[in-house]
C-alpha cells in the first residue's frame, strides 16, 4: 500500500475522504472545509441527531458531485477536544473496520481533525498511519475466500508535513503484520526452520548478515539448555542470528532476543488440552524481534542492532527431557529441570550466553514467558524486568511515545532462593509464588555482563476467543527503543 502525506485537503484528490466529527462545539479547519463540500449536510446531520459524533460512531455519505470524492466516512470522537491513547486507538480502529470493506482505491484522512492527549502533530499522523495499517491486517493463505478479504485500499493519504513520522508509522506497521503474520501460522508451517528460512528471506531483501546455528554447532558450544528442550521434536532447533549494520564499523550493537517456541506442549509436563492450539503463539517473542528487524530495515537508522532468536519445539517423546533431568548451560551453571513446561528461560538463557561475544551496548530479551505475568499484569500492560535502571527507563520512554503499555516488575534478590536445588545449580522453576518474577530472576543469572531487560508478553502478544490472533506486541515498543538509540 502507497503511503502519502497532504498538507491540506483542497490540494487531495481521494475516491474517500475521512474526517473526525466531535459531539459539540466546532469542526476542526478540514472537517469544516469538507462540510462545505457537501453543502452542509455534516451540520445538519449533528444538528438533527441523525449523526450524533459518539466516540467511534461512524456514517458513510455516499456524494452527488464526483469531482470531489466518491464518498465521505464520518468518525465520532465524543465530546473531548483530546482523545487519551486507547480512545483514539478506538477510533482509528472504527475507521479501518469501516474501509476495509469498502470498493475505495484511494483514502484520504483528515489526521488534524483528531487530536490526541499531550502529542505532537507529527506524532499523531504516525500513529494513525501505524493503526490504520495494523487495523487493514488479514491472515491470509489458509481460506478459499482470502482475496476477498484483503482490503481494496491502494493508497493511503494523511493529513501532515512531517514525513519521518510518517516512515516511522508506515514501517512499523509492516513490522507488526510481519509479526502478526508469524504468529498467526499454524505449528505444521511455522516450525524452527521455517523461522531460519525467514531470517535468509530478510537477508535476501534488506542485505543483513544471517547467521544459522544448527544443533551440531550448539553442541560444541555447550548449549545443553537450549538444545534439551527441542529433544522430544522432530524438528531440529536453531539459533538464528541478524545483524543489520547501519552505526559505526566495529561499534557494540543493541540486541534483541526473542523466545522462538514455535509450538509448546508442554513436553513431558503435558499441558491440558482446552486451548493447546494457542500454544503456536508460543514464538510471539521471536515473530516481534523478527518484526522489529523488518521496520528497522526499511527506516535504515544510525545504529548496530543483533537479533537472535532462539528457536525449538517443545514435544513429548521417548527422546524428550524429563522432569528431574538436570542439564548443563552454556555459562557451565546446571539446571534442574523440575517441569519441562518452563522450556522458554531454557532456551534463553543459553542465548544469553552466547550474546557476551557481541560485547553488546544492552539487550532486551522478548518472551511469552508466563501465565503468572497474564494474572499480575492482563493483557494491557507488558512485565518489564531490568538490571539496568537506565535501560529501564529508555524502554519506558519508548513505551509512551509508541502507545505500547509496559509495567515494571520486581527484581529484587529475595526472590533468587526460591530458585535452589538440592541437586543442580539452579532449579528451572520457583513454586507458584511470583511465577512470573522468578522467572526473570532465573534468566538474570545469565545477563550479569551487561545491562539486560526481560518483557514478559504472556498476556499481550496474542487475543484468544472470537478475536483469537496476534497483536504484533511489542514491535512499536522496540522500534521507537531503536530509533532513539540511533
Amino acid at each position: 500500500m502507497k503511503m502519502a502525506l497532504f498538507d491540506r485537503f483542497s490540494t487531495v484528490q481521494a475516491d474517500l475522504f475521512v474526517t473526525f466529527v466531535p459531539s459539540e462545539g466546532d469542526f476542526s479547519e478540514s472537517t469544516a472545509w469538507i462540510d462545505s463540500r457537501i453543502e452542509g449536510q455534516l451540520s445538519q446531520l449533528r444538528e438533527t441527531g441523525v449523526f450524533k459524533g459518539g466516540l467511534a460512531q461512524t456514517l458513510l455519505l455516499p456524494c452527488a458531485s464526483q469531482d470531489f470524492a466518491q464518498a465521505v466516512l464520518l468518525v465520532g470522537v465524543g465530546k473531548s477536544g483530546e482523545l487519551s491513547d486507547m480512545q483514539a486507538r478506538k477510533v482509528i480502529a472504527a475507521v479501518a473496520a469501516q474501509i476495509k470493506g469498502l470498493p475505495y482505491a484511494s483514502v484520504a484522512v483528515a489526521s488534524a481533525s483528531l487530536e490526541f492527549k499531550n502529542r505532537s502533530q507529527a506524532d499523531t499522523a504516525s500513529l494513525i498511519a501505524q493503526w490504520l495499517n495494523e487495523g487493514f491486517y488479514n491472515f491470509l493463505g489458509f481460506k478459499k475466500d482470502d482475496a476477498e478479504k484483503a482490503t481494496k485500499v491502494e493508497t493511503l493519504l494523511i493529513e501532515g508535513t512531517d514525513e519521518a513520522a510518517l516512515a516511522i508509522g508506515t514501517a512499523t506497521a509492516n513490522g507488526s503484520a510481519f509479526a502478526r503474520q508469524l504468529g498467526n501460522l499454524p505449528g505444521n508451517v511455522c516450525t524452527p526452520s521455517y523461522l531460519a528460512s525467514k531470517a535468509q528471506h530478510l537477508a535476501e531483501e534488506y542485505a543483513i548478515d544471517v547467521e544459522l546455528l544448527d544443533e551440531n554447532k550448539m553442541d560444541e558450544l555447550g548449549m545443553h539448555c537450549l538444545l534439551s528442550v527441542g529433544r522430544g521434536s522432530d524438528q531440529p532447533s536453531y539459533l538464528i542470528v541478524m545483524n543489520y549494520r547501519g552505526g559505526e564499523e566495529g561499534d557494540s550493537p543493541h540486541v534483541l532476543l526473542g523466545k522462538g517456541i514455535t509450538f509448546d506442549t508442554g513436553g513431558i509436563s503435558l499441558k491440558p488440552g482446552a486451548k493447546m492450539d494457542e500454544m503456536k503463539y508460543d514464538m510471539c517473542g521471536a515473530a516481534s524481534v523478527f518484526g522489529t528487524m523488518k521496520a528497522i530495515c526499511e527506516l535504515k537508522p544510525k545504529l548496530n542492532f543483533t537479533a537472535v532468536i532462539a528457536a525449538a519445539e517443545n514435544m513429548p517423546s521417548s527422546r524428550a527431557t524429563k522432569p528431574g533431568d538436570i542439564v548443563k548451560t552454556m555459562s557451565g551453571q546446571t539446571v534442574e529441570i523440575l517441569n519441562t513446561d518452563a522450556e522458554g528461560r531454557l532456551v534463553l538463557c543459553d542465548a544469553l550466553s552466547y550474546i557476551e561475544r557481541f560485547n553488546p551496548k544492552s539487550v532486551v530479551d522478548i518472551a511469552t514467558l508466563t501465565g503468572a505475568c497474564v494474572v499480575a499484569l492482563g493483557s494491557v500492560n507488558s512485565g518489564m524486568y531490568a538490571n539496568n535502571d537506565a535501560l529501564a527507563a529508555e524502554l519506558k520512554a519508548a513505551s509512551l511515545t509508541a502507545a505500547d503499555k509496559i509495567w515494571q516488575m520486581p527484581l529484587d534478590e529475595e526472590y533468587q532462593q526460591q530458585l535452589d536445588s538440592n541437586f543442580a545449580d539452579i532449579a528451572n522453576i520457583g513454586g507458584p509464588e511470583a511465577g512470573s518474577v522468578t522467572a526473570a530472576c532465573f534468566l538474570s543469572r545469565f545477563t550479569e555482563s551487561y545491562p539486560w531487560a526481560h518483557l514478559d508478553i504472556a498476556g499481550t502478544a496474542w487475543s484468544g476467543g472470537a478475536s483469537k490472533g496476534a497483536s504484533g506486541r511489542p514491535v512499536a515498543l522496540l522500534t521507537r527503543y531503536l530509533l532513539a538509540k540511533a
